[in-house]
């Protein structure tokens, strides 16, 4: 029989083991997974060697200790998959996961990193919280409330970026910091029904200006202003397409103005 105290009893083994998951959530949320585990280990009071019996690496501690909160959000969408409003819902859910998550660093870097992994992302939580979010995606555009040109990959980039820019604004303190105009921004950025801003097409290789409208390459200019199409057909499409726009704008202001006139 073992002497007392010489081998700790399952009862210690589990209080250990709570204790370093308790100092772990709390030290990663303020750190995130840069914080030593000599740190977690005096935050538990107990030995580097009790929290390495428990996790093997710091990367098991991390991931034990905020795998619940995942799962959490996981569950969450999977709840509201099927709910009415499936757009209020996506940008509900999206608003809620950031101003959640932004207080976490931990949280932080879990999603920051599961944003980074491709298609072929492990089993895990961080993979079933991507499928349930994708879920909501899909079915705020087939309501018309997210833009078409959108996909998970994206929304998962802004997401994580959103969190960080909350984040830092929080800890920044400055009294125009407005807590979630970050979030706003980011939703209004996915909303359906808003002009998107096409970016300039230049050839990698070559650092060749493309054409706005047929993305051909267009010849440089040996003088004046640089070329931005690669001739007289494109340009004219590019100005019937401005007078379509004038049109449709002034079509849209002309039942105010004779509202006005009456």
């Amino acid at each position: 029989m073992a002497s007392g105290g010489s081998v700790p009893s399952r009862a210690d083994a589990r209080r250990n083991r709570v204790l370093v998951l308790q100092a772990a959530r709390s030290a990663f949320e303020e750190q995130g997974l840069g914080v030593p585990l000599g740190e977690i280990a005096r935050r538990a009071g107990v030995g580097a060697g009790t929290v390495y019996r428990h996790f093997p690496s710091k990367e098991a501690l991390f991931r034990a200790s905020i795998v619940d909160r995942i799962q959490l959000f996981t569950d969450t969408a999977r709840d509201l998959a099927d709910a009415e409003d499936p757009g209020g819902v996506f940008f509900r859910f999206l608003s809620s996961v950031v101003r959640l998550a932004a207080r976490n660093k931990a949280l932080c870097d879990a999603l920051e990193a599961s944003g980074q992994a491709d298609t072929e992302m492990p089993p895990g939580p961080e993979r079933d919280f991507a499928a349930a979010l994708g879920v909501l995606l899909v079915r705020a555009q087939q309501a018309g409330a997210v833009r078409p040109d959108i996909d998970l990959g994206d929304v998962r980039a802004v997401m994580v970026g959103c969190m960080s820019m909350e984040r830092q604004r929080s800890g920044d303190g400055a009294a125009t910091a407005a807590p979630g105009r970050m979030t706003a921004l980011m939703c209004d950025g996915l909303r359906a029904g808003r002009t998107v801003t096409k970016l300039p097409t230049v050839a990698a290789e070559r650092n060749e200006i493309r054409c706005e409208v047929c993305a051909g390459p267009v010849a440089a200019a040996r003088t004046g202003r640089p070329p931005r199409y690669c001739g007289a057909a494109c340009r004219q499409k590019a100005h019937r397409a401005r007078e379509r726009t004038r049109r449709d704008k002034g079509a849209r202001r002309s039942p105010a103005a004779d509202g006005q006139g009456a």
